[in-house]
């Protein structure tokens, strides 16, 4: 596990960068409270992919899919999920048996009785001002 401090926005992008350059499948899953910067850092990961173009937020569709180099990659956000039986009607768990397949879960705990373990968890808590505390877990970056 991995804690660190982030003081702006170009630190956010950093750290996105480091977290794209391993290149993760399987899933990543951000947790924090209400505009602590889950979206805010899934729009500098995806950019670090190589994602050119806008980052929707998936706060309503729940899922936002990307093609980046030939990898598929799903933003969902399960903030406004009402029950997390929904995810099997819209074919959510689909997404994990793609080959090589990246899906980044904003608000899993509102589902995490029935989805699969993350392969990396990344938490986010807003301190004073511009700073966020990050806690990694899954991976080791410098």
């Amino acid at each position: 596990m991995k804690t660190l401090m982030l003081h702006s926005q170009s630190d956010t992008a950093i750290l996105a960068q480091k977290i794209a350059d391993l290149n993760p499948v399987g899933s990543i899953w951000l947790s924090g409270d209400l505009g602590a910067g889950k979206t805010t850092f899934t729009r500098y990961f995806l950019q670090a992919l190589g994602h050119v173009g806008a980052v929707k937020s998936p706060t309503f569709t729940l899922v936002e899919p990307y093609v980046i180099n030939d990898k598929p990659v799903y933003h969902s956000d399960l903030y406004r999920l009402h029950d997390p039986e929904e995810l099997e009607l819209m074919g959510f768990f689909e997404y994990f048996d793609e080959q090589d397949s990246l899906i980044i879960i904003e608000w899993a705990s509102r589902a995490e009785c029935l989805l699969p373990k993350p392969d990396i968890l990344i938490d986010i808590k807003k301190m004073a001002g511009d700073d966020r505390l990050v806690t990694i877990q899954g991976i080791d970056i410098e």
